[in-house]
């Protein structure tokens, strides 16, 4: 009877241990679900951003404005454009 248990035990430790699917394999995997969420999470906080900035743009000339101004250096008539080099 003690035999029979012993080698129970035993393989219940070898299909913890060792066999496909283990203990170490599903940990791994498991670290490996995490980082990918954790990229997942930062994607989908990049998406919103630009979805709220199109948004933005799509709908007020003051964005369109900005982006004016700073990426291409217009300015209204009246105004005088003055640049500081460091």
């Amino acid at each position: 009877m003690l035999l029979a248990l012993v080698l129970v035990l035993i393989g219940l430790q070898y299909r913890l241990l060792l066999a496909p699917g283990n203990l170490f394999s599903v940990q791994a995997t498991q670290a490996r679900v995490e980082r990918a969420q954790d990229a997942v999470d930062l994607l989908a906080e990049r998406n919103d951003q630009l979805t709220a900035e199109v948004q933005d743009l799509r709908t007020g000339l003051a964005a369109v404005e900005d982006r004016a101004r700073s990426e291409l250096g217009m300015i209204r008539s009246g105004e005088t454009f003055i640049r500081v080099i460091e």
